[in-house]
């Protein structure tokens, strides 16, 4: 079966066939993955029962692979994350326990590691189990969202800089979620409100959870902008919603895309998604 790449929706979204993730994936086939990433934001493969050693393979096939943060939760330091209600007994975690609390935070908008000097760039997440309703995933068009934008308003944001924090995300939630060592791992970074991608020249905002506020503009006013622009950007017609299967894999491109979970009933069914990700183009 030859390669085919579709789109989901009409400005973020494609499902990819003709692919075995699984096995080795010929240099031709990468490139045409490499290149359709950044147009389409994501790709959709069905009926991968992918490993993990197969997803950290894959993952340098899109790139370079950067591995989790030391103190956090999901992953510890290493290549893969699992973000679970799961714990190590495969008992159901309590809704009110800190690790479920702390992964809570992926409801909100974001653009996974945009707290980082160097964001991430893209990110695999492969599904291992799935709750029978509910616990999808919604994506939202960074690039289709800027274009659309008035031609005043593209120009007002030119220049203007917002301070990304995950300690910022995560008081959103619930207080003291991180330990003093995590928070002293992840401290703030200053990234621009408007990013260019460098393969298709396209304009995207960095905008989602982990923004603060605005260095350039008082505080109100520059948290106000950046509410306006996220409601912006996650408008129904920028966006695409994945109802998981068991063995779907997703692959994002985290500059061109925010995206974020929906609620399940998190005491009752089980939701095991494993993630990698990969470095941003400026990490040495």
């Amino acid at each position: 079966m030859k390669l085919s790449i579709h789109k989901l929706e009409e400005h973020v979204g494609a499902v990819v066939e003709g692919v075995d993730v699984t096995a080795p994936i010929a240099p031709e086939t990468i490139r045409r993955l490499r290149i359709a990433l950044p147009q389409h934001g994501v790709l959709l493969f069905r009926g991968q029962a992918i490993d993990d050693d197969q997803l950290v393979a894959l993952t340098r096939a899109f790139g370079r692979l950067e591995r989790t943060m030391v103190h956090d939760p999901i992953g510890h330091g290493g290549p893969v994350g699992v973000i679970s209600n799961v714990d190590e007994h495969g008992k159901i975690i309590p809704r009110d326990d800190a690790r479920i609390l702390y992964t809570i935070g992926n409801t909100l908008w974001h653009s996974d590691g945009s707290f980082k000097r160097v964001p991430l760039r893209g990110s695999l997440l492969a599904a291992k189990v799935v709750p029978p309703e509910g616990g999808e995933t919604e994506f939202a068009g960074l690039c289709a969202a800027y274009a659309a934008l008035p031609t005043s308003k593209k120009s007002a944001l030119e220049g203007l800089t917002a301070e990304h924090s995950l300690a910022h995300s995560r008081a959103l939630i619930a207080p003291d979620l991180m330990s003093d060592a995590f928070l002293r791992e992840t401290a703030p970074a200053r990234q621009p409100l408007v990013r260019t991608i460098s393969e298709t020249g396209h304009k995207a905002l960095l905008v989602g959870s982990y923004a603060s506020h605005i260095l350039e503009l008082p505080l109100e006013e520059g948290k106000a902008l950046l509410e306006e622009l996220l409601s912006w950007c996650t408008q129904a017609r920028f966006l695409y919603r994945h109802a998981w299967q068991t063995n779907d894999l997703l692959v994002y491109d985290n500059r061109c895309c925010l995206h974020r979970g929906r609620p399940w009933d998190r005491g009752r069914y089980k939701r095991i998604l494993h993630r990698t990700t990969l470095a941003g183009e400026d990490a040495a």
